[in-house]
């Protein structure tokens, strides 16, 4: 082999490796776009979160709420059980 053969090798490698260079750098701009997007998605996902949680919240304080309405409606249906003769014209009858 002569220089001018070692100068063709030489141009053809420089080819191959700016070749492969340019191909892995394109499939690295791929990767992050990718986490780029994912990177949006995960914050409008963390955004309707928060807000879900707030009406959870609200949502619970209403709950408990209710719960001490029910109660006091059980209190008071177990008081009108207890003493039917304080409540004339209504009869309780059990079966």
């Amino acid at each position: 082999m002569d220089d001018n053969d070692f100068r063709r090798l030489e141009q053809v490698l420089q080819r191959h490796f700016g070749t492969l260079s340019e191909d892995f750098q394109h499939k690295l701009d791929l990767v992050v776009e990718g986490h780029q997007v994912l990177d949006v998605k995960i914050d409008r996902l963390d955004a309707r979160m928060g807000r879900l949680e707030n009406r959870m919240g609200g949502l619970e304080n209403r709950m408990d709420g209710l719960e001490g309405k029910v109660d006091g409606i059980a209190a008071d249906l177990a008081a009108h059980r207890q003493d039917t003769e304080a409540h004339g014209g209504y009869r309780v009858c059990e079966d």
